[in-house]
């Protein structure tokens, strides 16, 4: 893990512990965290599309794609599994577009309520404005190979962020035996 990735890691963790959100120990959830590449790949277009304009929402919208994976591992991974990680991004995208992902994935794959949704939603604004600060500040010239690096980093530890924080979510706590 590269010292920026490493960096990110440790303040969500940090932030989403504190808040109740996450256990000292992480979840596993190793049938949703190998379909990073793929859906890293199908996320990236429009990701980088709307970075300039629209950075946290670029940041948290790959948070509520790990929910979601999440989501789906829980409820039926047999079936989901067969899609595949970019088929299971495109599909939730097109629903509603890539501007209402985030209603799309709280609403109907989540089914949260709206006291719940908005909650999920500061939270996931949250940890996507706190990486865009990182980014801002770690002293990478942007439009670089080690600025694009950086956002690929803190794509990854979003999107894993979004899937443990889920999982907890779910009753899944990984205690000591």
């Amino acid at each position: 893990m590269r010292i920026i990735e490493k960096e990110i890691h440790d303040d969500l963790r940090r932030y989403l512990t504190d808040k109740g959100l996450l256990d000292e120990r992480l979840p596993e959830c190793p049938d949703v965290e190998e379909l990073w590449p793929a859906v890293r790949d199908a996320y990236l277009e429009d990701g980088v599309r709307e970075f300039n304009e629209y950075p946290v929402v670029s940041l948290g919208w790959i948070m509520f794609v790990g929910m979601a994976l999440a989501k789906c591992w829980d409820t039926d991974w047999e079936e989901y599994s067969k899609a595949g990680g970019a088929q299971l991004y495109t599909t939730m995208r097109d629903e509603r577009g890539y501007d209402n992902l985030d209603d799309f994935i709280l609403e109907s794959v989540l089914g949260l309520d709206k006291e719940e949704a908005e909650k999920t939603s500061a939270i996931v604004g949250e940890c996507a404005a706190r990486v865009f600060h990182k980014l801002q500040t770690c002293g990478l010239e942007p439009g670089t190979e080690d600025a694009a690096r950086a956002y690929l980093d803190a794509l990854h530890q979003l999107y894993l962020m979004g899937i443990y924080t889920e999982l907890n979510a779910l009753g899944y706590h990984m205690t000591k035996m």
